[in-house]
């Protein structure tokens, strides 16, 4: 069993998106936390909490930083990814491929070798099969045959094998948990890999009033999204309920929007006057899908509460402070950043 008042907890990746979310949770329940991380991003979204936590910053690529980001652990979530939005996992097909099967064999061998207890997998829907029809509510049996449509997708897919294996074989517990479209603050506002929604916010922030902002695709593209916290929550029930190898999905499937609908939320969001342009030669993804949440109400006994036009507006405030805040950086730098 896990307690996370006195178990040291491992995030790996928690200086990004989801884990410096999932850190900051497990240190409000007062868990012993070490975030392993290259710090490439640097330390911002862990500024608030960063001396209340253990930072090992090792290279897990290797087998010798995922053993030193293993000893002395309880239990591990393991987040740290090669990942951006649907532009760069399908432009950058080594770069969604090597790293991240590279840390995910290390981190399950070092586990292993270190006599870790749990083992977490942050898995995800890009490893479902491309389809073209009416909505699909992939359930977790739906994953084989194979054929994500990325290499991104395949060493999601990689490392759920791979959790697999070391649960039967060892004395290691892993789950894998899917993750479908989460969004919240502190995502990636770059263009060139920011997924969907920070990627809208920023188009509606800098857009000015009477102009417009740009869809790839034709926008009748449907997901599901799920709010960071409600993920969080959902990767601690799996955590504490699931040891078996096996995945579940985690997601938000009570609301379902297209991307042409989420333009226009985000868009009201802004008080602006903005019109929606489509760009058919971009990449969209699979064109309409969502989690089946069956497995997770069952053996989780847990499901999302954050509504997404609540979500929307908490990520659009965020991202209009993040931008303001570039602005004034670059003003103050006379422009030179």
């Amino acid at each position: 069993m896990v307690d996370w008042s006195s178990d040291t907890i491992l995030v790996t990746g928690g200086a990004g998106f989801i884990g410096s979310f999932l850190t900051e949770e497990l240190d409000s329940r007062g868990a012993d936390i070490v975030v392993a991380d290259n710090f490439s991003k640097g330390h911002d979204k862990l500024a608030h909490i960063e001396d209340e936590v253990e930072i090992r910053p090792v290279d897990l690529t290797t087998h010798k930083g995922c053993i030193e980001a293993t000893e002395n652990v309880d239990h591990v979530f393991h987040l740290a990814a090669s990942v951006g939005g649907i532009h760069y996992i399908q432009r950058e097909n080594i770069g969604g491929l090597t790293p991240s099967v590279l840390m995910n064999q290390h981190m399950l061998e070092a586990a292993r070798i270190n006599d870790v207890d749990r083992f977490c997998f942050a898995s995800s829907a890009c490893i479902y099969r491309q389809e073209h029809d009416d909505l699909n509510e992939f359930s977790e049996d739906q994953a084989i045959p194979a054929n994500p449509h990325s290499t991104y997708g395949w060493a999601k897919i990689l490392g759920e094998v791979a959790c697999d294996a070391y649960h039967t074989d060892s004395e290691l517990q892993t789950s894998s948990v899917r993750i479908f479209n989460a969004y919240g603050p502190r995502e990636n506002l770059d263009p060139d890999r920011s997924h969907v929604i920070p990627s809208l916010c920023r188009k509606a922030i800098e857009a000015p009033d009477g102009g417009s902002i740009e869809l790839f695709g034709d926008g009748t593209q449907e997901r599901g999204f799920i709010y960071v916290t409600d993920l969080v929550e959902g990767m601690i029930e799996t955590m504490e309920k699931k040891s078996d190898g096996e995945p579940i999905n985690l997601g938000n499937a009570k609301e379902v929007v297209s991307m042409n609908e989420l333009a226009e939320k985000i868009i009201e969001i802004s008080g602006k006057n903005l019109s929606i342009e489509h760009d058919l030669s971009k990449p969209t993804g699979t064109d309409k899908y969502a989690a089946d949440t069956t497995k997770m109400k069952t053996e989780l006994g847990w499901e999302s509460s954050v509504e997404l036009e609540d979500g929307l507006k908490r990520v659009y405030e965020w991202a209009e402070g993040e931008l303001e805040g570039a602005k004034q950086t670059a003003v103050a730098d006379g422009g030179d950043k």
